[in-house]
């Protein structure tokens, strides 16, 4: 497994990270497979999503927030970042993604992104490899 350091600038962000993803593998080696993506971490996930469009990150922020208002309504997490917690646990913290001769297989506008919720913060994203059976 590696781990790929990563620093967000924002809040709420979602960071594409189909290249760190690829130079990882082309790094080791990995050409044909399932990479295997996790977030260690409660406020953080990852999500497949149209990477064409700066717009649908905007659209995907706006639904999100609409649904988990940041401002406490409620919540009883004492960090004040329960907003965070609850997004995070909607979008998932893991995924599993073919790779094909080194390279992550989309399918049209497919991109794979970092989703925070609690930023500015250097996180961690770490990913694994399952080789195609022979």
């Amino acid at each position: 497994m590696e781990e790929i350091v990563i620093t967000t600038r924002s809040h709420t962000e979602f960071m594409p990270i189909a290249q760190l993803l690829e130079k990882v593998a082309a790094q080791r080696g990995w050409q044909d497979g399932l990479l295997h993506i996790v977030i260690p971490h409660t406020t953080a996930g990852v999500t497949i999503q149209e990477g064409a469009d700066p717009d649908v990150r905007h659209d995907m922020d706006l639904a999100l927030e609409k649904a988990v208002p940041w401002e406490n309504r409620g919540y009883r997490h004492g960090e004040g970042n329960s907003a965070a917690h609850l997004k995070a646990a909607m979008l998932g913290n893991h995924l599993a993604w073919p790779l094909e001769m080194g390279k992550l297989r989309f399918g049209t506008w497919q991109m794979i992104y970092f989703a925070e919720f609690d930023g500015p913060r250097t996180r961690r994203v770490w990913v694994g490899f399952q080789p195609l059976a022979a």
